[in-house]
């Protein structure tokens, strides 16, 4: 079942082609990343989706059917920075948010156990660091229980340990059982995060699929696998005698050898054993989302 379906989306900004005709399917259960450089029109996309932005054509449909706000007093969102008051408690500041999106404020305790700010909930917003804060506007997206939630940027401006705060929250909200939508730029987040993802540059969807989908889609077939065996000198010269062998580089201690990707980590295992040579380390390289972000849009920002 589908959670969110966006067909033929295209926004235009005067001159400016925001959106392309995107569209995709986001899957019940998922957290699904909208991945592109900056500039790319996640943005508007969301915004689209949120009915703050009126697409220039296509359509979404949230569940089966066209967005309603109704729907959307259903979907937790955050998709700019909440105007908290620095003055008030994190619980007061919640009961306002509360108040304005008519949720029943006896959740606000519920809430905040799960951001973990409980036992801060009395504490002023100003005194808050930048993870707590951001915990807590994802805290209002929580009021009410929504099954759906609609994050823009989650760890935008957040340092390491802001970052992985968020990224255990909406992990941990994924196995609640909650569908997650999320745009970033931050290819190393959305690895760690999402299922799914769809890669947008300059307003026209490049790929999409779930992470593992869009890491194996390549022209490039190789293979990489590093080694470490007692005696490297005798290894690296018996791995360049490997059947299938591309190239090898000797880094840091570790040999790294690229194959034909016909070539298994179990074939060199065997190889080397063969040979006499027992292995300390055997690891495939697994290509990152990083490096296939590269390969498709060839650029870290549009602007």
């Amino acid at each position: 079942m589908s959670i969110l379906s966006v067909n033929n989306l295209s926004k235009r900004y005067g001159p400016i082609q925001a959106l392309n005709n995107v569209s995709f399917d986001v899957p019940k259960g998922s957290v699904f990343g909208i991945l592109g450089p900056n500039g790319s029109g996640k943005t508007t996309l969301l915004g689209i989706v949120m009915d703050i932005i009126k697409a220039t054509s296509g359509n979404y449909n949230w569940l089966g059917h066209p967005g309603s706000e109704a729907q959307r007093k259903q979907i937790g969102t955050l998709l700019e920075t909440p105007n908290f008051y620095h003055y008030l408690s994190g619980e007061r500041n919640l009961k306002i948010a509360a108040a304005i999106k008519e949720k029943d404020p006896t959740d606000i305790p519920r809430v905040l156990q799960i951001v973990n700010l409980f036992q801060r909930k009395d504490s002023k917003f100003n005194t808050y660091s930048l993870g707590m804060k951001q915990r807590l506007a994802i805290a209002s997206t929580l009021l009410g229980n929504p099954d759906i939630l609609v994050f823009d940027e989650p760890t935008n401006g957040l340092d390491p340990a802001g970052i992985a705060e968020i990224r255990e929250l909406i992990k941990q909200l994924n196995r609640e059982g909650k569908t997650i939508i999320m745009a970033s730029h931050i290819l190393d987040e959305v690895e760690k995060v999402c299922t799914h993802v769809a890669i947008i540059q300059k307003g026209v969807l490049k790929t999409i699929g779930t992470v593992n989908e869009v890491l194996a889609t390549t022209d490039d077939t190789s293979v990489s696998i590093e080694l470490a065996a007692e005696n490297m000198a005798v290894l690296e010269s018996t791995l360049r005698q490997l059947p299938g062998l591309i190239n090898i580089v000797d880094s840091n201690g570790v040999i790294q050898i690229n194959c034909e990707g016909t070539v298994t980590a179990a074939q060199v295992n065997k190889w080397c054993f063969e040979k006499g040579i027992v292995l300390n380390q055997l690891s495939m390289k697994r290509k990152t989302l990083e490096k296939r972000f590269l390969e498709i849009t060839g650029t870290q920002s549009d602007r």
